[in-house]
């Protein structure tokens, strides 16, 4: 009988999301279709990686890779930290599957035939909904964010999206940072701005509890239902719109994955979560799930430790997960995902959802993101909402 499978989990915090990491875990068991609590198949090694800098991602990789001996090394990671850590990972001839949020436009000039990627390409995401917002209400809308989310590519990609639909200016407000008090939203010069040049619409970039703060003042301002509000995803995620479903909200926003989407791979992973978890699927279970698709396809080979293979197959390997067709390694091309843009309305502790349209996906290495690299240098390492 072969020894368990050993994964090495590379866990920063996160004060958004403080269960991530339990619930990425049990969507990879699930999509494997090992019992996440009887299972003896896999086991997982956690390395905490404090906010994910690339020094404490090298330090805890090198651990888990020399200490633990681990026969897979995975994890939340930024691509900051990509380069600190290839080395290691080559070095040891062993697969790397990683995680990310996809806050930065993919940049590999070195592509590793080692490391592979289950990102959620939030980028994408922020990309429709320009191209959408441009194309439904023209150019001139106004970008708020504070310097947190500034220091990531969800503003450049949306402004390319504008771009790409023809759009010629957006304005841009970042909120200044208070070291005495981080949560202070001063947004008095923002709204007095509305009102002397209203803008077409407005897209907010916030995270985590920020981003109830802004959507509170914003129903308050005087604005509300009278200039578009355009959310990036996790702002319009249910666990956090679930803290407005008294008020009556108006948003719209672009998404990949919908839990009430009726396509039979969603409702079965969707049921199978939440009867085991009794929480609602989110994002991260999501990840999880289908990283568990293509390792329940290698399993065999790798509790072999046949790495030849399992990195073979890892490289050409596509499932088709509960939001379309998904692969894990750049240079085959990753599978351009469908964004939904919804215009998400709340009342009488209801949320609905109506999708509107449907956005196409950018290659990663497509010209129109070169530029993101070259002017969006940023000295920001740790994953999105990992702070």
């Amino acid at each position: 009988m072969n020894a368990p499978l050993t994964v090495g989990f590379l866990t920063p915090y996160s004060s958004t999301y403080p269960f991530y990491a339990q619930h990425l875990l049990t969507g990879w068991l699930l999509g494997m279709e090992l019992d996440p609590v009887r299972q003896r198949t896999i086991q997982f090694v956690q390395e905490y990686t404090n906010l994910g800098s690339a020094h404490d991602t090298e330090a805890a990789a090198r651990k888990l890779l020399f200490f633990n001996r681990v026969d897979v090394i995975s994890g939340l990671i930024s691509y900051k930290a990509i380069p600190d850590i290839t080395p290691l990972i080559e070095r040891e001839g062993k697969p790397a599957f990683f995680f990310d949020m996809g806050e930065h436009v993919p940049f590999f000039p070195l592509l590793s035939p080692d490391i592979f990627y289950a990102s959620h390409q939030l980028w994408q995401s922020q990309f429709a909904l320009g191209y959408w917002a441009q194309k439904t209400w023209g150019s001139g809308g106004h970008l708020i964010m504070p310097i947190y989310e500034a220091g990531y590519h969800l503003n450049s990609t949306f402004q390319q999206g504008v771009a790409a639909a023809g759009g010629t200016q957006v304005q841009l407000t970042v909120i200044p940072y208070d070291t005495n008090n981080p949560s202070l939203m001063e947004l008095g010069s923002f709204y007095d701005h509305l009102a002397k040049e209203p803008p077409p619409y407005v897209h907010a970039i916030f995270s985590g509890n920020m981003g109830i703060e802004f959507l509170k003042t914003w129903l308050n301002s005087g604005f509300h239902k009278k200039i578009p509000l355009l959310v990036q995803e996790t702002m319009a995620y249910d666990d956090i719109i679930g803290d407005l479903k008294h008020l009556d909200l108006e948003i719209y926003t672009g998404q990949q994955w919908i839990r009430e989407a009726e396509s039979k791979p969603n409702q079965v992973f969707v049921k199978r979560f939440e009867n085991l978890a009794k929480q609602s699927a989110n994002i991260y279970a999501l990840l999880g799930y289908e990283a568990g698709l293509i390792w329940k396809e290698v399993l065999p080979h790798a509790l072999k430790r046949d790495w030849d293979t399992v990195k073979a197959q890892l490289r050409e390997g596509i499932i088709v997960s509960p939001r379309g067709e998904k692969n894990f390694f750049p240079r085959s091309g990753f599978a351009l995902p469908t964004t939904n843009i919804l215009k998400l309305t709340t009342s009488n502790n209801k949320t609905h959802k109506l999708i509107l349209d449907q956005g196409k996906g950018m290659r990663f290495d497509a010209q129109e993101f070169e530029l993101i690299h070259r002017e969006s240098a940023s000295g920001w390492q740790n994953p999105f909402l990992c702070y």
